[in-house]
């Protein structure tokens, strides 16, 4: 029997198209999935005819393949994972390479690359973008875990991943042990921050001027020509344009506002606070979504609690272009916050972090593909400890022009009471990093008047901490100085 280049266990969406991605790159592949009635309908079918390799159990996937051996697992992360790595090691030898392509968090696979290297096995945590068909055409993909790994894997991933204009692959290996499917988490929680400005964008558009869907479409289109252009600008404006199929009027009117989620934006957000990272754009998304999904509460709350009595009344293609400055300032800073976590986990976890090179690789294939991503990579070659996005001149600019038409959009948005959670966020971020001096000195005062936890003043160096007896009755004794 032939050998197989590379293995694959998981045969729902994203791992079939993997599939017949590495397979039309030149590559034979074997696979496997717990339900055996899926190899044979997936070989009989999509993969007839195709170097590919049906099994029905582990031992004969592994028996399959050439050495080192490389294994793709595409399964629901957590538990099951675990337990299919544990079905693989038996027939497993010293060298040979376990990918996890799914939205593990990146604990399990700083943990299990720690534990399978004790083993004599090279993990592979990465992180897969694009949906069903980036999986097909060219996903971005973002491996960490054991770099002896990456020579054996590098061709193949590099040959299936999306390639930008001059033919780079978005894919590059990106550090130790959680490091891929840490930059994949941050990657759905700007995700999640651009769909929402996106959203609410729509909603100004929809509730405060009145525009149909065809027409928002349109503009949505003239904004993908310009530097909003991107995946979600593109599809946002296919979408209006879709009319239901099932009765009159456009599919997106008869969509109902409940948004879910998997939890890897939930992940990013927990992540800077751990870490003490500024990412409340991405946290206000997560809301927005919670928020969403108490549908029935809103409905009975929308009977009791009112909206203002305005309309607006200003100057419709005025505010459109303001809207579009203030989607692209507000879309700047949701990916500084990104990156500043990025910068953050870096830190704290010891990983070599090329943020230039992360920029590249969610410019193609991945749902938060976008034309000024090159402009991240320019400004990070530029200056490779930069501490923040909007600190690059380019990036400065655009928000400094901006700031009169965000501040509009804010503004008219809580005049018409349209919720902007993201608009907003993004304009607070901006105003807090932009303070040389923010009322946490009061804070800090507060915080010593009921707790004894101290204070640092401005006539005297940092690091040295003090306690005020406020009430004159309290004692000297002061809190033990920690940051959370």
């Amino acid at each position: 029997m032939s050998e197989a280049d590379f293995g694959l266990i998981g045969l729902a969406v994203m791992g079939e198209n993997l599939v017949l991605n590495i397979e039309s790159n030149g590559y034979t592949v074997a696979v496997f999935n717990r339900t055996t009635s899926k190899v044979d309908d997936f070989v009989n079918g999509r993969a007839a005819g195709k170097k590919i390799i049906g099994t029905h159990s582990i031992e004969e996937l592994v028996s399959n393949l050439s050495r080192p051996r490389k294994v793709m697992i595409m399964v629901k992360a957590g538990g099951p994972v675990d337990a299919t790595i544990d079905s693989l090691l038996p027939y497993l030898e010293d060298g040979d390479i376990i990918i996890d392509g799914g939205n593990s968090h990146y604990d399990d696979s700083i943990r299990r690359t720690k534990e399978l290297t004790e083993k004599g096995i090279l993990f592979v945590g990465a992180g897969v973008s694009g949906g069903e068909e980036g999986a097909l055409k060219g996903p971005s993909i973002m491996p960490g875990g054991n770099e002896t790994a990456w020579p054996a894997i590098k061709p193949i991933f590099q040959s299936i991943a999306a390639k930008v204009s001059n033919g780079d692959p978005c894919c590059e290996w990106v550090g130790a042990d959680g490091a891929g499917h840490y930059v994949k988490m941050v990657h759905n929680g700007i995700e999640y921050g651009d769909m929402q400005l996106i959203c609410e964008a729509y909603q100004i558009m929809r509730q405060g001027l009145g525009m149909k869907p065809p027409e928002m479409a349109e503009v949505f289109a003239k904004w993908n020509k310009g530097p909003l252009n991107s995946y979600l600008i593109e599809i946002t404006a296919d979408i209006l344009k879709k009319e239901d199929e099932e009765g009159e009027g456009y599919l997106v009117d008869k969509i109902l506002d409940t948004a879910g989620q998997k939890g890897t934006g939930k992940w990013t957000s927990v992540s800077g606070m751990d870490l003490g990272i500024a990412i409340p754009q991405i946290a206000e998304a997560v809301f927005a979504r919670c928020i969403s999904a108490v549908k029935d509460e809103r409905i009975a709350a929308s009977k009791i609690l009112p909206a203002p009595a305005v309309e607006f009344e200003g100057d419709k293609d005025q505010i459109l272009e303001d809207l579009h400055d203030a989607l692209f300032a507000s879309k700047i800073c949701s990916y500084a916050q990104g990156y500043q976590l990025l910068q953050g986990a870096a830190k704290e976890f010891n990983w070599d972090l090329k943020y230039g090179e992360i920029a590249l690789m969610w410019r193609g294939g991945c749902i938060i593909r976008a034309s000024f991503l090159e402009d991240i990579k320019a400004a990070f070659d530029t200056e490779p400890n930069l501490m923040n996005l909007l600190l690059a001149p380019y990036f400065t600019e655009i928000v400094v022009n901006a700031q009169s038409s965000w501040r509009n959009i804010v503004a008219t948005a809580v005049r018409l009471g349209i919720p902007v959670p993201s608009l907003s966020s993004a304009l607070n971020y901006y105003d807090s990093y932009r303070q040389e001096k923010l009322p946490a000195n009061l804070l800090q005062a507060q915080r010593d008047y009921f707790g004894a936890h101290t204070y640092e003043r401005i006539d005297r160096p940092r690091g040295e901490f003090f306690h005020t007896n406020w009430t004159g009755h309290g004692g000297s004794t002061a809190s033990t100085t920690y940051n959370v």
